[in-house]
């Protein structure tokens, strides 16, 4: 008998060609650029439906040597199932392309479906995980098997992205245990994709996460010897955005110990690889410091790469400071460093205290602290302002961190002062405020813990029960935040707590603070105007003399307030709906011509450089946010704050100036333009492709005098019934990159820097969707196009039209903004993301509607009635508990 033949168990894939996979076969590239959210020439060929030059594209990337295709097809204006179908029925008739195998990309698996419907032999699936739970990866993964495809899991799970080798290791051993044991999956035809973070970031927490990958890919490889291990090697880089040469190094070397590791396959642009035997030596020893977390120590190894890239770029460039208060005495130059916010010699005069005194805590209850308290008077008077504390309060952080190892080492505590507790609430990101309010108390003596952003109820509560805090203190910008200050108030009343409560953030307010957050907890509630006040409350609020006495007058004020709201609540008159309807904005649409934009659809707009939106900055928030108020340009004149101002002015230019240089933000936007007309009451029907998607819209309920409109957004949109064709517009604009700068400025302990960063973003996304209106008016939608208007004259919204956001005043139902991102492409397109609040990440982010009509106006809904809110919640097919949620803040 004749022995049969052994098939052995590899990765056997192929288009009309066989691709086997085995131990000794090489790196395997996927050829990317068949993908919409990756080439912007696919993407264009696709959305005009010339499939055959599309297939080109395809061509293109089999000749250059890809093994595997990858095919994406993810974009809002395509339908993805159609898309997907026939550019595979067609590709599937090129023998010279359909001879590799087809990787069918999608975050869709409804497109994954029709994928695998349409290719021959066998494909890759990229991908499932087990983020939605186990029955939905289970099922997703049965359907994968019954076409025959292999699949690529990412290392996702219910709690989130793996991060560490150990929850690496644990997610693919747990996916790989339910597909063979459970789905029948064959062990060879799974894939993992163990995320490949970022490295070099300058946070120490991540410096590891290159050691983690490639010991988790050994690991995987030891437990599942047959499976596969693939990632996007582009991410461990991103700290070096800009620098390619750096960034390829980086590559080639972490490629060199991943491949050895196991890693078989992966995207990367095998183009712009370098010959690992090929770097300087200097570099790859930098390269594999990093990658390899080797000598890194305090970040040694990272900084010493940063500074090499700096000589790539040919950067730097010393500053000389005037010296003549270096012959003082090291407490007179400290406490001059703590006053002018000089860093250059703080670590020099530091140790000479250290040495001079006889314990180095000492040093912190001695000159340190007398130089803060200088600092503090200097404030409280009126005569140092928020920038020159914040630059105070880096200094400190500077010699506070040389001196924690020798008070370590003598095991003693760095400080018996208060601590205090802040956070940003859960669904929200904004954190400027809450970080200034931070720095300010840190000056005064206080210990500060900051959770960051997005905190949940029961972490705030949990770390401020373990650590013993004096003071919790709540921030949050976005008014479902006011909900969930509510919710923390009463988790606290529940739990017994004791600790005074601090309210703070640009949609609180005192009397909301007093009617719906203090009833909530009885141990003291406070709203804290600014950063300012925050010193003040906080030492009332922890002396044993007079907290009694300022919880006692800050009670009656509340009550006061809190009676006045509800007495207030009679004495104004609202109509019922169907009379504010009859008594809306009066526009002769016989005389109106609706305007027709250039296209329908979106258009993208990525990496706008920065230097082109600086123009368009509007300076006066941007100094409020430093709590120097008065308008630019007049505020760099003031009597009082001028001085200051102008500093503050010429900082955030030259950081500007370093921003733009070096490349350190990406301005990415999306606008678009569609069919709509109103249905000539409050919801605005809008033709998108083949569905139609209705906006609804609030209008305003108060009584008003006799011929003056009850408004509504949808009073500007032509109504069906006029017979004329009109058209909405929407926009969202992003400043991304801001991470990596802000874990450097923070690992600096430069708080000055980072704060002033932050602000600058928030200012660039608002001066971003000024420019992208201005091009809107004049060129896209050219409603007028001979507009020439100042900055200042865009400022005071001369333009004819606007551009409401949801959640704002003219349109306050947050949800909206669900539709407002589906219309625009959703994250794909966006690179925004929703919080389950509807704040946006990244923060400094900006969305809104476009409307043309020369008669549309910003205005606030005001308070609504029960009436509006039930025909609301049925025109949203919503129900009124939820919409009661969204809406109460204006709910009557």
């Amino acid at each position: 008998m004749s022995t049969a033949t052994v098939i052995k168990p590899f990765l056997r894939l192929s288009g009309l060609g066989p691709l086997v996979i085995r131990p000794e076969t090489n790196f395997v590239n996927v050829g990317e650029r068949t993908n919409v959210t990756g080439s912007k020439k696919f993407a264009r060929l696709i959305k005009e439906g010339n499939y055959e030059e599309a297939l080109s594209v395809a061509r293109q990337q089999v000749e250059n040597g890809a093994q595997v295709l990858d095919v994406n097809m993810d974009d809002a204006l395509l339908d993805g199932v159609q898309a997907m179908t026939t550019f595979l029925n067609l590709l599937q008739s090129e023998p010279d392309i359909a001879r590799i195998p087809i990787m069918i990309d999608s975050s869709k698996f409804e497109i994954i479906e029709a994928g695998l419907k349409c290719v021959q032999g066998k494909c890759i699936v990229n991908s499932i995980s087990m983020k939605e739970g186990e029955a939905k990866f289970i099922e997703q993964a049965t359907i994968c098997q019954a076409y025959g495809a292999a699949v690529i899991v990412m290392a996702f799970d219910e709690k989130g992205q793996a991060d560490t080798k150990e929850r690496k290791i644990e997610i693919c051993h747990r996916a790989y245990k339910i597909l063979t044991e459970q789905v029948g999956f064959d062990p060879q035809d799974i894939i993992f994709d163990p995320n490949i973070f970022a490295v070099a970031t300058g946070l120490e927490e991540h410096n590891n996460y290159g050691v983690d990958f490639i010991e988790a890919t050994r690991e995987i490889m030891r437990l599942m010897p047959l499976t596969k291990v693939s990632g996007g090697v582009s991410n461990l880089s991103f700290s070096f955005r800009g620098n390619d040469h750096v960034r390829e190094a980086m590559h080639s070397v972490f490629l060199f110990h991943a491949i050895k590791a196991g890693m078989g396959m992966g995207i990367v642009n095998a183009g712009q690889l370098v010959v690992y035997d090929e770097i300087e030596p200097e570099l790859r020893n930098l390269c594999e410091d990093v990658i390899l977390n080797r000598n890194n120590d305090n970040n040694q190894a990272t900084e010493k790469l940063i500074a090499f890239a700096e000589t790539v770029k040919a950067k730097g460039k010393e500053e000389k400071k005037d010296d003549a208060w270096r012959h003082t005495s090291v407490e007179e130059r400290i406490k001059h460093a703590l006053v002018n916010g000089i860093t250059e010699y703080i670590d020099v005069d530091t140790e000479e205290a250290r040495v001079k005194y006889s314990k180095p805590l000492e040093v912190i209850e001695g000159p340190l602290m007398a130089g803060m308290n200088v600092v503090g008077d200097l404030f409280g008077a009126g005569k140092m302002f928020l920038p020159q504390v914040v630059k105070s309060a880096r200094v400190m952080k500077k010699s506070v961190a040389w001196l924690t190892p020798y008070i370590e080492a003598e095991k003693q505590e760095a400080s018996n002062a208060p601590t205090i507790l802040l956070a940003t609430v859960k669904g929200d990101v904004h954190d400027i405020g809450k970080n200034i309010v931070g720095v300010v108390l840190g000056c005064n003596g206080y210990n500060i813990i900051d959770l960051g952003v997005m905190v949940p109820t029961d972490k705030i509560l949990d770390t401020a029960q373990k650590e013993n805090v004096d003071i919790i203190g709540l921030s949050g910008l976005i008014t479902p935040s006011l909900d969930e200050m509510v919710n923390v108030a009463h988790e606290m009343k529940r739990r017994g707590m004791k600790q005074p409560l601090l309210i703070g953030g640009a949609t609180t307010s005192r009397m909301h603070t007093a009617v719906k957050i203090a009833p909530e907890y009885n141990e003291g509630v406070v709203h804290v105007l600014d950063a300012s006040r925050s010193v003040t409350v906080a030492g009332s609020l922890l002396s044993k003399e007079q907290k009694t006495d300022f919880l006692d007058t800050i009670k009656t004020e509340y009550t006061t307030l809190a009676e006045d709201f509800f007495n207030r609540r009679t004495v104004k008159e609202y109509i019922p709906l169907e009379t504010a309807r009859t008594q809306k904005t009066a526009i002769n649409w016989n005389e109106f011509q609706p305007s027709t934009p250039q296209f329908t659809g979106i258009k993208q707009f990525k990496s706008v450089p920065i230097a082109e939106l600086r123009p368009y900055i509007d300076w006066t928030p941007f100094f409020i946010a430093w709590e120097l108020h008065g308008k630019y340009p007049a505020i760099l004149a003031d009597g009082v704050v001028g001085k200051e101002a102008t500093k503050l002015f010429n900082d955030a230019n030259a950081l500007l100036d370093t921003v733009i240089k070096e490349n350190w933000l990406d301005a990415t936007g999306v606008i678009g333009f569609w069919e709509a007309n109103s249905n000539g009451a409050d919801t605005v029907v809008v033709k998108d492709g083949a569905k139609k998607v209705n906006l609804e819209f609030l209008r305003q309920q108060i009584k008003k005098a006799a011929g003056q409109p009850n408004l509504s957004l949808a009073d500007f949109i032509c109504p069906e019934s006029e017979g004329k064709k009109d058209h909405i517009g929407a926009f969202s604009v992003t400043i991304h990159g801001i991470d990596a700068p802000i874990k450097k400025f923070e690992a600096a302990h430069d708080d000055y820097n980072k704060i002033m960063l932050q602000a600058l973003a928030d200012r660039l996304a608002e001066a971003f969707a000024e420019y992208l209106h201005a091009q809107v008016r004049t060129k896209w939608w050219g409603y007028v196009k001979e507009e020439k208007l100042s900055n200042e004259e865009l400022i005071k919204e001369k333009y004819v039209g606007i551009r409401p956001a949801p959640g704002y005043p003219a349109c306050p139902d947050h949800t909206e903004k669900y539709k407002l991102f589906d219309l625009l492409g959703g994250e794909a397109t966006t690179n925004i993301q929703l919080t389950e609040s509807l704040a946006m990440y990244p923060a400094s982010s900006v969305c809104g509607w476009y409307f043309s009509h020369p008669q549309s106006q910003y205005f606030g809904v005001g308070k609504i009635q029960q009436d509006q809110l039930n025909d609301y919640t049925v025109r949203k097919e919503s129900t009124t508990e939820i919409m009661t949620k969204w809406l109460r803040p204006i709910l009557e």
